[in-house]
């Protein structure tokens, strides 16, 4: 009894301690995310931006923007939802929170389940992908070029929920395809991402699609769907994002995530 008790104790520990390390790890990685990027001072939106734009990319920033709205610079987010980890098995329930900057592009999100904690980063201008078995045993530790590139892709399409992101610069582009979609193309450390992004007639967008790595395997088409609008902080965003990828053997739909809350402009941790 006393051996099966000191076992049990141990796992305790190891489990305890495992879920502090990992606790401190993600604040340092906060701190770090945030100590390498800064305020967007003095610039606003203005509609004066947007005629050189393609008519449905006028029509989001419209739709999603109000005059003298200040460029965004840094965002942190809560959200519920759902989550599998492979196409035959079922979904499970997750958390997560997640931090966002603009001036330097980067963030990190925290995702939790019952079984699993999972860290999806671009920080410093680099891919990072961690995987944790109940907090302490890493099941996935992916990095280098293919995670470079699927995690700044992950910034540039959820930027819908910092729209200011959008707007045109030296670095971001629109072109032009019809009145329903248009091509963007983002450029950062000598990498260059894009998307295909669809638009309703209200202006909302409601899908975004590129070919991505999915994980360290080969390009794949990417898929993500986003609805329910709503006007949080006088900006108008999607609230739920569906992320599917398109593959041979059929659609793997992965992710089901809703906002539950999200603020600008405060470079902490919740």
């Amino acid at each position: 009894m006393i051996i099966i008790l000191s076992i049990i104790g141990l796992i305790a520990i190891i489990l305890i301690s495992g879920k502090i390390l990992l606790l401190n790890q993600f604040r340092n990685e906060v701190r770090e995310l945030f100590a390498q990027s800064k305020y967007i001072p003095n610039k606003t939106f203005d509609n004066k931006m947007l005629p050189d734009l393609p008519e449905p990319v006028q029509r989001y920033f419209k739709y999603a923007l109000k005059n003298g709205q200040p460029y965004i610079s840094y965002v942190r987010l809560t959200h519920i939802g759902q989550f599998k980890t492979d196409p035959n098995k079922d979904f499970v329930s997750i958390k997560g929170e997640q931090y966002f900057t603009t001036e330097n592009p980067g963030f990190i999100w925290k995702g939790s389940t019952a079984l699993f904690t999972a860290r999806d980063m671009y920080i410093s201008g680099k891919g990072r992908l961690v995987v944790s078995l109940l907090s302490v045993f890493n099941l996935v530790d992916g990095k280098g070029d293919k995670y470079n590139q699927g995690e700044l892709l992950r910034w540039l399409g959820e930027s819908v929920w910092f729209p200011t992101n959008l707007l045109p610069s030296k670095n971001l582009q629109w072109i032009s395809i019809d009145n329903l979609s248009s091509k963007l193309n983002f450029t950062s450390t000598n990498l260059t991402v894009s998307y295909i992004v669809t638009f309703n007639d209200l202006g909302e967008i409601t899908q975004i699609e590129t070919k991505r790595y999915m994980g360290n395997e080969n390009l794949e088409t990417w898929v993500g769907k986003l609805s329910e609008y709503k006007e949080i902080n006088g900006i108008v965003i999607p609230t739920t994002i569906e992320a599917t990828w398109k593959l041979e053997k059929g659609d793997y739909n992965y992710a089901k995530f809703k906002v539950e809350k999200i603020e600008y402009d405060i470079p902490r941790q919740f």
